[in-house]
């Protein structure tokens, strides 16, 4: 059996064609599998912000293999136990979030390495060589892994170049809410200032030869994003797509103005 492939890995560095997706917050895996059929390229697993343990994730993880949709796992943190753990369980694309420094970036990338190229830790049976049934996994493994590093603050933004560079890092991403908390403007992501510096780290890392990712909160702020420049966007969540058309019939079957949801999105 050959170690599994990461169709995500050379679409992502194709900016050539926007890739889409969503972002899963209710941590179940039928909720995933369901959102796998529905054309996006990607669902990000939030185990930042969501409850979701190791044996949940596997679980996610098995229901998307299901359908034609890749899986992003975003990290709690930039941890080596933490990323050991989700590979382990078959996590191939990991997105770290709050990085801000070359040496944050690069610990990133060694953490989803096996030596000599990192310091992932050695297992002879798990979920991501098949419980050992892939005679080649540990020489392989590390060419299959995609690296996403998360900017999160203005800081990070105006490094976004450098940390492009690093080598095994495959795509940078924004988080736009944590930005514009950052800039003191915490849930206005409209705000001219913090598209400025949306729009500046989608050009500081296109002229770095990298793709950049982002989450926006409806289709026309999405739009926006990708005028920008960014080649891959997630739009809202499970969750806020269920509470908002819930909202929305609700009030047309009473014949009311829908209300806005109070949250939108992930950030």
């Amino acid at each position: 059996m050959p170690v599994p492939l990461n169709p995500l890995k050379p679409r992502l560095a194709d900016t050539s064609r926007l890739l889409t997706g969503t972002w899963l917050m209710s941590g179940a895996p039928s909720t995933a599998e369901a959102l796998g059929h529905c054309g996006f390229d990607f669902l990000v697993v939030d185990m930042e912000h969501v409850p979701i343990e190791m044996p949940d994730l596997a679980n996610i993880l098995r229901a998307i293999e299901c359908t034609p949709a890749s899986a992003i796992v975003r990290l709690a943190w930039n941890d080596q136990v933490l990323v050991k753990r989700v590979m382990d369980a078959g996590a191939r694309t990991l997105m770290f979030p709050f990085v801000e420094t070359v040496e944050e970036a690069q610990a990133a990338v060694s953490y989803t390495r096996y030596p000599p190229d990192g310091v992932r830790g050695v297992a002879a049976v798990h979920r991501g060589s098949r419980y050992g049934r892939v005679p080649d996994y540990l020489t392989r493994a590390n060419a299959e892994v995609a690296v996403i590093v998360q900017m999160e603050t203005p800081q990070a933004v105006e490094r976004a170049g450098e940390m492009a560079c690093v080598p095994g890092v495959d795509a940078l991403f924004l988080g736009p809410g944590d930005l514009s908390a950052a800039m003191g403007l915490i849930g206005q992501v409209g705000h001219p200032d913090v598209q400025a510096m949306i729009a500046r780290a989608a050009a500081l890392t296109r002229a770095a030869g990298k793709p950049i990712g982002i989450v926006g909160p409806n289709p026309e702020m999405v739009g926006r994003f990708i005028d920008y420049g960014y080649s891959f966007a997630a739009v809202a969540s499970d969750i806020a797509m269920m509470t908002g058309r819930a909202v929305e019939w609700q009030a047309a079957l009473r014949g009311q103005a829908a209300e806005a949801p109070v949250a939108a999105g992930p950030y």
